[in-house]
């Protein structure tokens, strides 16, 4: 079976979620090859038809895989191949043109993916070719580690309080705002950005640090959150997209409201304790590992070839 993945890859890469679940689908047998969007918007999108039908001519796959709602639109221009899409988050919860041609493109599409059940009822779709099934977390990469033999690979101290923050500061779905507004609050904390982070590296920060605090205006089902669970780190985050549902029932864990002091607050709870959550079987339970995301998505793959024929 082959598969072309198409997707955004700005700044010249593909998200990390995008590859290492493509790397756990190889490990099944599935081929693949990926056609990287270059553009922004609906026109940006549209200049890469010709291209992409070049792509499809040179590597003959069976189906598309299209990451988020633009991508889709792009890989339904051509209608010789199934094309199945997996919806992120942002290409349903933006505004304008975009959530629109999004929603389209769950009408054209031989099977959508929502990564949380919240998405797809914000989707509006009704179609029955489509799964709940939410990005994985590379359990090989993300793993426990101690906290001081983390810190000391990064350089970090061993009495400073550390706040890793889920995402850049300059994004502004992020809300880093209220995060910088909740850490001040909480003396001698230091909040870190999630940023130019190699995936080993953001491990090591995941464990080194006291907690994850997450305060986004909007998700989907943010896999930042499963990677902090992997590595039995505290979270504190605001509801938003799946996070209370997939932090049930793991200690030290905990919802915040949209409000600086009930985040420092849930914050100074979760920095006080010292050891690891049980997030690692929480992450188990829920079947959130990619190698278990990979056998469900195969089956989409084989579901999907099966209608074409």
């Amino acid at each position: 079976m082959k598969v072309l993945i198409v997707a955004n890859n700005k700044p010249g890469q593909f998200s990390p979620f995008v590859l290492e679940q493509v790397n756990a689908l190889r490990k099944l047998g599935v081929e693949f090859d990926f056609f990287g969007v270059d553009g922004k918007g609906f026109s940006g999108y549209l200049s890469n038809f010709i291209p992409l039908k070049k792509k499809i001519q040179e590597f003959h796959p069976d189906l598309i895989h299209a990451h988020y709602g633009l991508s889709g639109f792009l890989a339904n221009l051509q209608r010789s191949l199934p094309v199945i899409t997996t919806f992120h988050g942002s290409d349903i919860h933006s505004k304008g043109m975009n959530i629109k041609i999004s929603k389209s493109t769950a009408n054209f599409s031989s099977y959508n993916i929502f990564v949380s059940k919240w998405l797809l009822d914000l989707s509006g779709y009704k179609g029955g070719e489509q799964s709940v099934i939410p990005c994985g977390v590379d359990t090989t990469t993300f793993h426990p580690i101690k906290r001081n033999e983390a810190r000391e690979q990064l350089g970090w101290r061993c009495d400073q309080k550390y706040i890793l923050f889920a995402g850049a500061f300059n994004n502004e779905v992020k809300n880093s705002a209220l995060a910088k507004a909740a850490t001040s609050l909480i003396p001698k904390a230091e909040l870190i950005e999630l940023r130019g982070y190699e995936r080993e590296q953001v491990n090591l920060a995941m464990n080194a640090a006291n907690c994850l605090l997450m305060t986004s205006h909007r998700e989907g089902s943010p896999v930042v959150i499963k990677e902090a669970l992997a590595c039995g780190t505290p979270i504190v985050s605001v509801d938003v997209g799946d996070v209370k549902e997939v932090i049930e029932g793991v200690r030290q864990c905990y919802i915040a409201d949209y409000d600086a002091n009930d985040i420092a607050d849930k914050l100074q709870q979760a920095i006080s304790f010292r050891g690891k959550t049980n997030g690692p079987q929480r992450i188990v339970d829920l079947g959130l590992s990619n190698d278990i995301i990979a056998h469900k998505i195969l089956e989409i793959y084989k579901h999907v070839l099966e209608l074409s024929k």
